[in-house]
């Protein structure tokens, strides 16, 4: 039987797991010699960072566990985007995971990049049981405030999933809704959910933002989102506010 060549051992790694290929490539690498030894410690190494990222993921999942072992059925974590800008809506978002399910690199969406949130946006529509979006425009901001504003859209969110949560973790936030719920400082880092919501609500939030800087350019939505950076600053007192400012936020600027 004609040898296999060190490419297609490569090949038939690169189909495997990491760890089954780390183990594969450590029986075979006395027969193969120093380039197989190296094959097998890359995807050592790769097998260590995904078992410690599911390590980080089961820790983060600790609340969501907590409460289906209390006889929860449906937990949903809540997270909103947009608390802080001059201009376009506060986004909230629900999401109820399924128990265990493993969605790499989840985390606080402001600590991860634009790229990875779009694909965990796709994932988390695909594997969530139920999630809901909500959406507090700039002038029920000014008409209400932004804490009611946001506690507004979380409570959107919550009303238009078709499977209806049984418990709620929240970032810091308490809401009028009729379900039981456990407010968290710093959720969206410790909750898979909550990280989930954040995500949602973040991307939502960005993507309206970019088409906003389409109906109202010269203020560099699609790059600041409608927070309050200088060129944002300059370009108010320059052009004035256009409808999605929050007039409440802008007072010094005009």
């Amino acid at each position: 039987m004609k040898k296999p060549t060190l490419k297609s051992l490569k090949e038939q790694a690169d189909r495997m797991e990491a760890g089954e290929a780390f183990k594969w490539l450590t029986t075979i690498s006395e027969e193969y010699g120093e380039y197989v030894k190296n094959l097998a410690d890359i995807y050592y190494k790769r097998w260590q960072a995904i078992r410690s990222e599911e390590e980080r993921l089961l820790k983060m999942s600790s609340m969501e566990l907590e409460a289906y072992e209390n006889g929860y059925s449906f937990v949903g974590g809540i997270d909103e985007a947009g608390r802080g800008p001059l201009a376009g809506p506060v986004v909230a978002a629900c999401v109820i995971l399924p128990p265990g399910v493993v969605l790499h690199k989840l985390n606080d969406s402001k600590k991860i990049s634009e790229s990875v949130r779009d694909e965990l946006y796709v994932q988390i529509k695909e594997k969530a049981l139920s999630y809901g979006i909500g959406i507090v425009e700039s002038r029920i901001i000014d008409e209400i405030n932004i804490y009611e504003a946001t506690k507004k859209a979380m409570e959107l969110a919550v009303n238009c999933m078709k499977i209806r949560p049984d418990f709620l973790i929240i970032d810091s936030v308490k809401l009028s809704i009729d379900i039981p719920q456990r407010a968290v400082p710093k959720a969206d880092q410790n909750s898979v959910s909550v990280a989930a919501a954040s995500v949602l609500a973040k991307v939502t939030r960005d993507r309206i933002m970019k088409k906003m800087d389409e109906v109202y350019p010269g203020y560099g939505l699609a790059k600041h989102k409608g927070y309050g950076t200088k060129e944002h600053i300059m370009a108010i007192r320059e052009k004035g506010l256009c409808p999605i400012h929050r007039i409440s936020f802008t007072k010094n600027f005009t």
